[in-house]
């Protein structure tokens, strides 16, 4: 797994964890929204994490992935 890769499904776990859903799969086929249902501040907690861990991220870019394998491949 890449660094970027364990970066992504890292954080994503983070915020499924604070929301009290941590048993929830993270693939990378599942949607942001429809299977993780992200809402926007949770999409801009994992921008913040994503540019603090890799110097970048792709919202910030106005890239909205909708899916985790997106996200990773960014």
């Amino acid at each position: 797994m890449s660094k970027a890769e364990s970066t992504v499904i890292d954080g994503i776990k983070l915020l499924l964890e604070r929301r009290g859903e941590p048993r929830l799969t993270v693939e990378p086929a599942s949607s942001m929204s429809a299977d993780l249902n992200f809402d926007s501040l949770e999409l801009a907690e994992l921008s913040a994490m994503l540019e603090d861990a890799l110097g970048d991220d792709p919202y910030t870019e106005g890239i909205i992935p909708e899916t985790v394998g997106e996200l990773i491949a960014y």
